[in-house]
């Protein structure tokens, strides 16, 4: 160009000290992007100083007001300055930066929000006075005498004051609000023996309680149970599996749902690293493969999951915010996370979610009586029997109208000799009484009934079985006759590499080529005539959007699926009594037949208490 850039200066660039003050407010950037971050950075400072009640307050989405109390060890009069100074701290003396086992360890967040707004820190620590300090836009005053029981309070008012650009992207009131509720739900999900109550003073007054968790009891999953049970609602509670496994140093422990518990978007997926809440692509991507043959594409697991470990296996010290980790070795990280839910999912068996249940009844549409009917005792199985035989319909030509119908019911005769095995309706899915509709199985249960997808739960076995005969005997491959030659980049090449025994044991072979290619000479055969390139390609897209690849293995899995889903039962065929309870005794075997192929649920239990409520009886 033969114009000068008009940013440009002609003359040598002077490199010149920031001032202390345009350092705070650079790293109050980082560290304070929004009000969450600040209560985010408030509430970890409170958890590390022993609090067992921690009580938020804000205004205006935190924009005016953000107050958090805690009840925690406190800060001495003499050490209210330094703890005003930017990296000061008391979680680290610096010797090892791995060795963390605190929220907090920088030493930047309460000088990077003094830099940028006004804030007041009041505290007692035990035998001594309170004291009270102020730092406002990077002005502090000197420590003087306060009244307070015992604690900190840390007050922050006018956020972004003293940067006020930095007001102009923040978000309505509403959207900042959600966002602080979140930082404080995770935050109380990390601590369930902590006490959080968060409240909304905007407008004046007391204001509002928008969240509140009490500190819990019993043992660590009574506990933790009981903290996700009241967060993320009771149904979760009700359909979450127990998750307890260990593997190379690394200790997962928490709760995930059944698949059949889904949701339509990822909101429900809390992942923890030491007890720090983050947002990590590689355990993320490891919870959607641990799920990903139970769920169809647009469904989300929802689970909440501890990972404890040695803090020198794992970097806490990679962002400002502290929300991504390094794994010492991340192999093992994520497939802690894939077997660990995998063989948890797998040991829940033939169960599905109480959610399917409760939508079954909402659809009904019971007529509504003034009458209320109650319910009488419940005669015995012989008297039941006796009756279905006095109650038989003598009409002629009812049984020929049998024929048009496929509902039939079967007659359960009653041993003299009192010398039955078990009640089939005693098992888990009950006996089969009827085939409705040429697809649909009712069972009677102990306590219910069962309505089963014949369709959809036999696929599902069969999909089980082939899957298993696969693990058995390996997945066939084809050579190809001329190897499929991709060109890629360097760093592409050496990516596909690392990763080359786990695609030669699904099939496809893959060697380097010379220079920036590789040869794919070997391909499932299951998969018959394929683009190796295209596969090649997006394989290599998985891997840089979630450092793993499971389009292979979806792939096979996908025409395993066909194949299962071709081979079942169809809908329309009409199955006998004992085809019905053969189906029910092996879904009762299998594990994941709950779901099927696409994770939608293959049978729905109705406890008899709630279908005597449609019918108003108590």
């Amino acid at each position: 160009m033969s114009q000068a850039h008009p940013n440009i200066s002609q003359s040598p660039p002077v490199i010149r000290q920031l001032d202390e003050g345009a350092i705070n407010r650079i790293a109050a950037g980082e560290v304070v992007e929004r009000p969450a971050s600040a209560v985010k950075e408030l509430v970890e400072n409170a958890i590390d100083a022993g609090a067992n009640r921690i009580d938020i307050v804000i205004a205006d989405g935190g924009k005016t007001l953000i107050r958090v109390t805690d009840d925690g060890c406190g800060i001495a009069a003499d050490a209210l300055p330094l703890a005003l100074s930017r990296h000061a701290t008391s979680k680290i003396d610096g010797s090892d930066l791995l060795d963390i086992h605190t929220f907090g360890f920088r030493g930047e967040a309460l000088p990077s929000l003094g830099a940028v707004g006004r804030l007041t820190i009041t505290s007692r620590v035990a035998n001594a006075d309170a004291a009270q300090i102020t730092l406002n836009g990077g002005t502090m005053s000197a420590a003087r005498p306060a009244a307070l029981n015992g604690g900190t309070v840390v007050e922050l008012r006018d956020l972004f004051y003293a940067t006020p650009a930095r007001l102009k992207f923040l978000r309505t009131d509403r959207a900042e609000n959600q966002a602080i509720t979140d930082v404080v739900k995770r935050l109380a999900m990390a601590e369930p023996f902590v006490g959080f109550t968060l409240r909304d003073t905007s407008g004046g007054g007391d204001g509002r309680i928008t969240f509140r968790a009490d500190a819990e009891t019993g043992d660590l999953f009574e506990a933790l149970h009981g903290r996700l049970a009241r967060i993320l609602g009771r149904e979760f509670g009700e359909n979450a599996l127990r998750i307890d496994a260990m593997r190379d140093g690394l200790h997962m422990t928490g709760y995930a749902a059944l698949p059949t518990y889904s949701r339509g978007s990822a909101v429900a997926q809390y992942l923890f690293v030491n007890g720090r809440p983050v947002r990590d692509k590689l355990l993320y991507g490891a919870l959607r493969a641990a799920y990903f043959d139970f769920l169809s594409r647009d469904r989300h697991p929802a689970a909440a999951l501890f990972i404890d470990c040695d803090p020198h296996l794992v970097d806490v010290n990679v962002h400002p915010a502290k929300s991504e980790v390094r794994f010492r070795d991340p192999g093992t990280a994520r497939g802690l996370i894939v077997t660990g839910l995998r063989h948890a999912l797998a040991e829940a068996g033939h169960r599905a979610s109480t959610t399917v249940a409760g939508d079954t009844l909402g659809a009904f549409r019971p007529e509504q009586t003034g009458a209320r009917v109650y319910q009488m005792d419940r005669p015995s199985q012989g008297a039941l029997n006796a009756a279905y035989h006095g109650q038989a319909p003598q009409t002629p030509g009812f049984a020929e109208m049998g024929n048009t119908f496929s509902g039939r019911v079967e007659m359960v005769e009653a041993d003299p000799t009192g010398a039955d095995e078990i009640p089939l309706q005693s098992l888990p899915l009950g006996a089969a009484r009827a085939q409705v509709h040429e697809n649909y199985i009712i069972a009677q249960t102990a306590d219910g009934m069962v309505i089963v997808d014949q369709h959809a739960a036999h696929e599902r076995l069969v999909y089980e079985k082939l899957k298993h005969q696969m693990a058995e005997n390996g997945v066939a491959a084809q050579a190809l006759l001329i190897p499929d030659i991709v060109e890629l980049s360097t760093g592409d090449v050496a990516r596909l590499m690392e990763i080359s025994d786990d695609l030669a044991r699904l099939g496809l072979s893959i060697e380097p080529f010379g220079g920036d290619a590789v040869a794919v000479r070997e391909t499932p055969a299951i998969l018959g005539q394929i683009n190796a390139r295209a596969l090649v390609l997006d394989i290599l897209d998985e891997l840089a959007d979630q450092n793993d690849s499971q389009n292979v293995q979806a792939r096979i899995d996908a025409i395993l699926s066909r194949v299962a889903c071709h081979g079942s039962i169809r809908s329309g065929r009409r199955m006998q009594a004992d085809e019905m309870n053969a189906l029910l005794r092996e879904m009762e075997a299998t594990p994941h037949s709950g779901q099927c192929n696409h994770g939608r649920p293959t049978y729905v239990e109705l406890k008899l208490s709630d279908i005597e409520r449609l019918f108003g009886r108590t």
